[in-house]
């Protein structure tokens, strides 16, 4: 008596974060689909390495051992696991190519600096390592494209589907239902909800018929040969809930409770272990662990060639504001950074007046009489920030981030805009999700209010990926941004 849910509605924040975490592994699954999902992009590397050294009739020793971890590890990191695409199309297959070779190139870069840094470059034959680095990205491609096949054939196999039944007619297992309808790979197939409340009580209509309550779920499962049980009602030791589990003691079915954290503004949620102790991260930075060290060193390595290239640039700008009017260079002004504390932030002086931004802060707006006549233009031309690549060297700033508020506006909207101070659990940035999507200025509620909801999309959905394409926009609308004044 299996449901069609394949037509109900999810909420555009539920459905962008279905597709960003679709391709992420399941200890549930069957051992052979958890190994592909798992284990197929960061063996491929390692593999073409070894193919490459046969090919060029170089032995295998140490420092190519060394690499191949290397590659095995950041693989594993920067591109997770194999996604699970239905039927996907040439363009999202080209999609894929062009993200694979971004983040394979991103660790070529990484990589590249630290044999260098080492000096263990002249243990390795280029031709091996120019055949590597070139061949591994079609083959990680290839190999994502034939394990979709894979996994999608297997799915399609009646024999091969988990039968599953959903205890709780609510909205999180809708969305479950939902999952498991649209995305066949992952094997599960929905007989039906339980629910012990009478049907004009149930959220929706679109769950059709429920087969029965709470107290109908053991039989059913015995008798219909399920596998698993999903339980979407509150974890809590409610009586009906324990009588549940105890009915289902007699069964072979896996049981997983789905917690619904939707009730809280999540940002990026995970589950950890603290000796043996289950927690539930509600607000968590997403830079932990390798995150933080790939996000650290890529700040490190772009800001040390931006300012090697601008170096004529910031000599140029710091003769202009000098000529310009009296007053230093270098305007140094309090902000918070990461963790809300307080960070001494460089910019090149563009007003003839400045404040410390401790007590009171005045927004710059438009022809502004504070001013200077180089200062407008560097400001427009966002030349003023440039300094700001020392904050992000030093370690106090990132180069993509939300961008860092005087401290004296951080204390003013902190008690007017809901999760306000939330935007502090990562470094702020020279350049960020809000300011490429129009919200550079403002320091009206309206605008600030929106300014704090990109930023916490930036921080729900961080990724390398991501930080790339915001770096780009900004190089893509710097010199025509209407809101640079």
């Amino acid at each position: 008596m299996s449901t069609d849910f394949s037509n109900l509605p999810l909420t555009d924040s539920d459905s962008w974060r279905a597709r960003e975490r679709s391709g992420e592994v399941s200890a549930s699954e069957p051992v052979w689909v958890f190994a592909t999902k798992s284990l197929l992009y960061p063996v491929i590397p390692a593999v073409t390495l070894l193919i490459c050294l046969l090919l060029w009739g170089e032995p295998l020793y140490g420092p190519y051992i060394l690499v191949g971890v290397i590659a095995f590890l950041g693989v594993a990191e920067l591109l997770d696991s194999i996604a699970l695409r239905i039927a996907p199309a040439s363009a999202m297959a080209l999609r894929c190519f062009a993200d694979i070779t971004l983040r394979w190139g991103m660790l070529m870069v990484f990589l590249y600096v630290l044999l260098k840094l080492s000096g263990l470059g002249h243990y390795f034959h280029k031709p091996v390592m120019w055949t590597w680095a070139l061949t591994t990205p079609l083959a990680l491609w290839c190999g994502e494209l034939i394990a979709q096949q894979m996994l999608l054939r297997r799915a399609a196999h009646p024999t091969q589907a988990r039968r599953a039944v959903i205890v709780g007619a609510t909205h999180r297992g809708m969305q479950l239902a939902h999952t498991f309808s649209t995305q066949p790979a992952l094997g599960v197939q929905v007989m039906g909800f339980f629910d012990d409340r009478a049907p004009q009580r149930l959220p929706s209509e679109e769950f059709g018929a429920c087969a029965g309550d709470l107290s109908a779920v053991s039989q059913f499962v015995s008798r219909q040969g399920i596998d698993v049980v999903y339980i979407t009602l509150p974890m809590v030791p409610h009586p009906r809930v324990i009588e549940l589990l105890s009915s289902l003691r007699n069964s072979t079915a896996s049981i997983y409770f789905v917690p619904d954290l939707s009730v809280f503004d999540l940002v990026q949620p995970r589950f950890d272990i603290v000796d043996g102790i289950p927690v539930i991260a509600v607000c968590e930075s997403p830079f932990y662990g390798l995150h933080g060290i790939a996000k650290r060193l890529s700040d490190i390595l772009i800001s040390s060639i931006a300012l090697l290239l601008l170096a004529p640039v910031l000599l140029a700008v710091a003769i202009g504001v000098r000529l310009g009017s009296r007053g230093p260079v270098i305007y140094r002004q309090k902000r918070y950074g990461l963790d809300g504390k307080e960070i001494i932030v460089y910019k090149f002086r563009s007003l003839r007046v400045v404040e410390d931004g401790v007590q009171s802060y005045t927004q710059v707006a438009r022809d502004d009489a504070r001013l200077t006549r180089f200062g407008a233009f560097i400001r427009r031309t966002s030349l003023d920030e440039l300094p700001q690549l020392f904050n992000v060297l030093l370690g106090n700033m990132s180069i993509v981030g939300p961008r860092p508020h005087a401290v004296a506006v951080n204390e003013n909207y902190r008690h007017l805009i809901p999760g306000y101070m939330v935007r502090h659990k990562v470094k702020p940035g020279i350049t960020g999700w809000a300011q490429v999507n129009g919200y550079r200025g403002g320091d009206d509620l309206d605008s600030m209010t929106m300014r704090i909801n990109f930023d916490l999309e930036y921080l729900r959905h961080w990724s390398l990926g991501f930080d790339f394409i915001i770096m780009l926009k900004t190089a893509t609308i710097i010199w025509k941004d209407s809101h640079a004044y």
